[in-house]
């Protein structure tokens, strides 16, 4: 059974030394390159069935796997290599009594089942991120991609094993009943992390008993503010909505205040335009710029492609409430000059991440520095925004001793000190 298996290996994985984890890293990005023309040709096949099934295009965009996403993944591995060991680190250390020292240390979560979309360079990112901080890996991709993340994962299993660690601490789920297998397995797999729409992670949660961390959709906004610069507020929507129309941090709805709407909306619509974005307007931006009728449901849409819904709003506090009402609380930026507008947009929009001047798309977690990441979590536990290693983790309590009662500390004989301590776990590492 794959989640014994997986279980077995973490046991493994997760007492390996941090050197052998970063070795398979580097060892898979050598394999990634060399193997590159197997990788290509098991995408085309991908594209070519999606291309048959009339897949739209900017999911076919996010299906390709060629030089470019090849030099992404491997510059990625190499940087999740470098970075810190996130294991065996010393929270906090207290000593509880005189020769009784607490250490709160940091550990691997177990085994993690991961169900993403059809991209295959999602596939590396994640079983990256697993590796490095001693977890096992259930993997379970889109069907358009089965192809390509069957040659991924196979050499994801390679590099474990050059490296003396467990193929199966990276295993490949092929069929839907592979997946109700695993979200049944609560006594061997210890969380679930589905990457997709709110209704598809509704749907994990309430068909598991297992713990569900969701990356849901990304129903993103730019809100331009009365005192924003005009310029630059158009070249932060035109970033966010069309440098990658197909990505969870593409802005999906933009919000202009009223009394910079006909000054903003006639540039910034006709450099979307330029762009091929279709456009979508309430009532009011429709009297200053020709669009289709935005509906109800478009408040509610991550589109994906290149469209956008624009809405006119009267005041900040509008705003605010109609990204906490219909956004997905993914990244919503705020473009202003003014710094108290920027404070309570930043401190009330309920999003994992608020920006101000700056476009959506820097929502990842390889901007960020995290190397790579698993997803962007849109709830609030355990982890929050760009998800990467230290998310992956949790801890555990080292209590060291040297023959230390309860019933002393009961009877007076010793006291709690509860003092802080600076120190490292000396059984670490």
């Amino acid at each position: 059974m794959m989640a014994e298996s997986a279980r077995d290996a973490f046991y493994r994985i997760s007492a390996s030394d941090a050197e052998v984890r970063n070795e398979t890293l580097r060892s898979l990005a050598a394999l990634l390159e060399q193997e590159k023309e197997t990788i290509f040709a098991a995408n085309r096949a991908d594209l070519e069935e999606a291309e048959r099934e009339n897949l739209a295009a900017p999911l076919l965009h996010r299906l390709t796997f060629g030089e470019e996403k090849l030099r992404q993944v491997t510059e990625g591995l190499l940087a999740v290599a470098a970075m810190p060991d996130p294991l065996h680190r010393t929270l906090q250390a207290t000593e509880i009594t005189e020769g009784l020292k607490l250490f709160k240390v940091s550990c691997p979560i177990g085994v993690i089942g991961i169900i993403f979309e059809s991209r295959p360079d999602a596939l590396i990112q994640i079983a990256s991120l697993c590796i490095k901080s001693g977890n096992a890996v259930l993997l379970k991709g889109g069907r358009e991609a089965r192809r390509s993340n069957q040659a991924l994962c196979a050499l994801v299993r390679k590099a474990l094993e050059a490296s003396g660690l467990p193929a199966d601490a990276a295993q490949l789920l092929e069929t839907r009943e592979d997946v109700s297998r695993m979200l049944r397995e609560d006594g061997l797999i210890d969380l679930i992390i589905p990457r997709g729409s709110n209704a598809f992670v509704r749907y994990i949660i309430e068909n598991s008993r297992i713990p569900v961390l969701g990356h849901a959709d990304g129903l993103c906004h730019v809100y331009i503010d009365e005192d924003a610069d005009p310029e630059m507020a158009v070249k932060i929507a035109v970033d966010s909505k069309t440098q990658n129309v197909a990505v969870c941090n593409a802005m999906e709805t933009l919000l202009v205040h009223a009394a910079i709407a006909e000054k903003v909306i006639p540039p910034l619509f006709a450099a979307l335009r330029d762009r091929a974005v279709k456009l979508r307007g309430d009532e009011e931006v429709r009297k200053i710029a020709e669009c289709l009728p935005a509906t109800e449901e478009d408040w509610s849409t991550e589109y994906l492609d290149a469209v956008l819904s624009v809405k006119i709003v009267k005041s900040e506090e509008e705003a605010i409430a109609h990204i906490n009402r219909y956004g997905s609380h993914h990244t919503d930026c705020i473009v202003t000059e003014n710094d108290a507008h920027a404070v309570r947009f930043l401190n009330q929009v309920d999003s994992a991440g608020v920006y101000r001047n700056v476009s959506t798309r820097f929502a990842d977690g390889f901007v960020y520095g995290l190397g790579a990441e698993v997803g962007i979590a849109t709830g609030k536990l355990h982890a929050r925004g760009p998800m990467g290693m230290e998310g992956l983790t949790t801890y555990k309590y080292k209590l060291l001793g040297n023959g230390q009662l309860m019933a002393d500390m009961k009877n007076g004989a010793r006291r709690y000190t509860h003092r802080s301590l600076a120190e490292n776990c000396p059984v670490e590492g």
